[in-house]
């Protein structure tokens, strides 16, 4: 069985989180649900997960091999609380090496990591995907470069993880602007989402790379990201799609924002 690969929006910080006991604001309801549903809406269940997050860049795409990572709260403001949660997931040091194998294969140098924790592009939106944290997961960093064609390249490079049973995830935001917030923000969020998911569910699969890769020729696209990070995560997620099909499973407004998921396959 060939496990699709997907691109998920993480939220805003811990945003699922910030009431105990209680359900999350209800801008973030129709994000949580989506998450929520990811694990069952899959052919099989993976044996591991391999994500991709915009809050790690690295010199070269670098491996996670930790056993055990702590959580690296890499948010600032937020309720006291938000810096105590928990999600004890193991992680997946022989996922790690066979992608960076993968990776070498196909001429990229790499590295690995075994001391950082895992950012909340990862831990926030997995506590709500799988929230009993029982399947193994591996973080891939991002290159420093931000180069789009060199991230579709990785992705591409790591697609047989999907014939092993490895579940390949981008996580990142469509639309990452955080000084752009509100209401006058969405008509100009929404064209830009229009033309970025005409580019990702393109269906010639070679001119949906190119697309995609010149993300920064589409209608308002610096507004939208003044930083490529948050995006660079769909790169991967789409290169690993290899020729499957592109749908966006998820739309909605938060913050203003036109927010979208993709999977492929």
């Amino acid at each position: 069985m060939t496990l699709p690969t997907l691109f998920v929006p993480h939220g805003g910080g811990p945003c699922f989180f910030l009431n105990p006991g209680a359900a999350p604001d209800p801008m973030w309801r129709p994000m949580q649900a989506y998450l929520a549903g990811l694990v069952a809406s899959l052919p099989e269940r993976p044996r591991a997960i391999l994500m991709v997050s915009g809050h790690w860049e690295a010199a070269r795409p670098t491996v996670h091999v930790g056993e055990r990572p702590a959580l690296l709260f890499d948010y600032y403001g937020f309720p006291e609380h938000t810096y105590r949660l928990r999600w004890d997931a193991g992680g997946a040091p022989d996922v790690a090496r066979r992608a960076a194998a993968l990776l070498r294969g196909a001429g990229f140098a790499t590295d690995e990591e075994a001391a950082r924790g895992w950012d909340h592009g990862v831990f926030v939106p997995m506590m709500v995907a799988m929230p009993a944290a029982d399947i193994p997961l591996v973080q891939l960093s991002l290159d420093r470069s931000l180069d789009p064609a060199g991230h579709i390249a990785m992705g591409r490079a790591l697609a047989p993880l999907r014939d092993e049973g490895v579940l390949i995830v981008g996580s990142g935001m469509s639309f990452h602007n955080l000084r752009a917030r509100g209401p006058s923000v969405t008509p100009v969020a929404e064209a830009w989402d229009d033309a970025l998911g005409a580019a990702v569910t393109d269906p010639d699969p070679a001119r949906r790379a190119e697309r995609v890769t010149a993300w920064e020729s589409l209608p308002h696209a610096r507004f939208a990201h003044p930083e490529a990070e948050h995006l660079l995560p769909l790169m991967v997620a789409l290169g690993a799609g290899s020729d499957d099909a592109a749908v966006r499973e998820y739309r909605d407004v938060v913050m203003g924002w036109v927010v979208s998921g993709y999977r492929f396959g």
